[in-house]
């Protein structure tokens, strides 16, 4: 079987791999739960190839995020519930109605009345979900209601704090400015080292979650995103760290022999060099 760049190739190669008898064992044993890590983790490496403004990664990353979501069909298609047309069918047709002012007459003609028609459009959709889901007696939790089941659940739990904190403004449940909210910060600092203190396990998880909370709202306010943010800081970390290792390694160390100390210092270095840079 050869290489296409017609989307048929790839679905029948999934297919053939899912194949009893003849096809690969360790696709066949997975299932939707064993494949969401994997379809979660190409999600971000996708956006990992975009940071680092990388074409050719990130060519190769939507073609495996792209995989996951044939996995998914086929697996669907198998047990007689949807195929793969039918998925690009549904999201064709989402789009088609998304977008009254370009496929349709429409008045929308500035981003934001082109905004406030999306929303309206997908409250619609999101009122026949429900429906849907009524009639063959399912749930979701986006459907339960309350002001707050617009937020999906089914998200990175960041991006899910931002979206739930930006719905509650809507409505006047929000801090009018920073301040307050380094306010709030050590606060919860406090409580955590209090739940710390008393040794209570479960307690320091519930209190870790609200200092997350009120970091994710003070990035909210200053338009810093938490999730780009802390993938910065990652960055950072990897590169500091490898000038520890590297440092160790000229010097004839390792990381494992070295101390908390030693590698402090190292640490530091690396921020000077940082500095020296910026400067």
């Amino acid at each position: 079987m050869n290489a296409s760049k017609n989307i048929s190739r790839l679905i029948e190669i999934m297919a053939a791999l899912r194949t009893p008898v003849t096809g690969c064992p360790w696709d066949l044993e997975q299932n939707f739960q064993t494949i969401v890590p994997y379809t979660i983790e190409e999600a971000y490496e996708v956006a990992d190839a975009i940071e680092r403004n990388d074409m050719d990664d990130l060519c190769e990353e939507l073609g495996d995020l792209l995989l996951q979501v044939v996995f998914h069909a086929r697996m669907a298609e198998e047990a007689g519930d949807f195929s793969f047309g039918d998925v690009v069918e549904a999201i064709t047709r989402k789009m088609i109605r998304r977008h009254p002012h370009v496929f349709a007459r429409a008045d929308a003609d500035t981003p934001g009345l082109v905004k406030a028609q999306w929303e309206a459009i997908k409250a619609e959709e999101k009122r026949e979900r429900a429906e849907r889901r009524a009639r063959r007696g399912t749930t979701a939790d986006d459907a339960k209601p309350g002001f707050l089941g617009a937020v999906h659940r089914a998200q990175p739990a960041l991006m899910e704090a931002v979206k739930l904190q930006s719905q509650a403004a809507k409505v006047g449940f929000d801090w009018s400015e920073p301040e307050p909210i380094l306010d709030k910060i050590e606060e919860e600092v406090r409580e955590l080292r209090e739940a710390l203190a008393a040794g209570h396990p479960e307690k320091v998880a519930d209190e870790l979650g609200d200092l997350l909370f009120a970091v994710v709202n003070i990035g909210r306010h200053v338009k810093a995103d938490p999730e780009q943010a802390l993938r910065g800081t990652n960055t950072k970390f990897r590169r500091r760290f490898s000038h520890i290792e590297t440092e160790l390694e000229a010097q004839g160390e390792t990381l494992q022999a070295a101390t908390l100390e030693r590698m402090e210092a190292l640490w530091q270095d690396a921020k000077a060099i940082e500095r020296q840079v910026e400067v």
